[in-house]
């Protein structure tokens, strides 16, 4: 899926190098928003190939989509040949997939400090938002913020998302437990798509006439 220079594509294996140096190089930036694992916790984390193999297992289940957010360069003169190759600058996971009564799910995301302030996280978003909501036929995407992180509050006003409360130490993030905002969006609430939504008031990522600030 692609909308101006931001595409998102499946992760890949071959993406270790670049996501690991990427996250390595902006740790500053990242780490006061990455999640940790709590104390007493059995889960063993393991690095870039093992989360590779829990996300497609979990992508197989049903039960979450792990994208890589990548950056095509080629826009807008054309698009990239193999979007598959572009360049990673950031990830997107759709989790906690539920059918049933619920449709719904949770999204997640970190964009790269290179790529800031071009409008990539609100159009990467859009972009899952409409997947889940027009291929996958969901109801409703959450997105849990915590209050200090300005940047992904500006998203998910961007992207116009109801504010339901507050969730106390909703995750373990940083090191810590910390509360989230929780914001959400329902299929109805923009019925001809939430990217167009975005659009009627921001420009494409990448696009020549202007930019945006994530």
């Amino acid at each position: 899926m692609q909308a101006g220079g931001v595409v998102l594509r499946p992760l890949r294996r071959a993406d270790e190098v670049r996501w690991t140096t990427t996250r390595r190089r902006d740790w500053d930036w990242l780490g006061p928003w990455e999640a940790t694992r709590p104390p007493g916790s059995p889960e063993h984390v393991g690095g870039y190939l093992s989360m590779i193999s829990r996300n497609r297992k979990r992508a197989k289940e049903g039960s979450s989509l792990p994208w890589a957010i990548s950056w095509d360069d080629a826009w807008p003169e054309r698009r990239a040949i193999n979007r598959a190759t572009t360049p990673l600058i950031g990830q997107l996971t759709v989790s906690s997939i539920s059918l049933g009564s619920a449709m719904s799910c949770s999204m997640g995301y970190w964009v790269a400090s290179s790529h800031a302030g071009k409008g990539v996280a609100p159009t990467a978003v859009a972009l899952a938002c409409d997947y889940v909501f027009q291929v996958m036929g969901l109801h409703r995407v959450e997105i849990c913020v915590r209050p200090e992180n300005a940047k992904s509050l500006r998203v998910v006003d961007k992207l116009g998302m109801a504010e339901e409360g507050m969730r106390p130490a909703y995750l373990h993030i940083d090191g810590q437990w910390r509360d989230h905002r929780v914001f959400r969006l329902l299929a109805d609430d923009h019925p001809d798509g939430v990217l167009r939504h975005y659009l009627a008031n921001h420009v494409l990522p990448g696009s020549p006439i202007g930019a945006d600030e994530d």
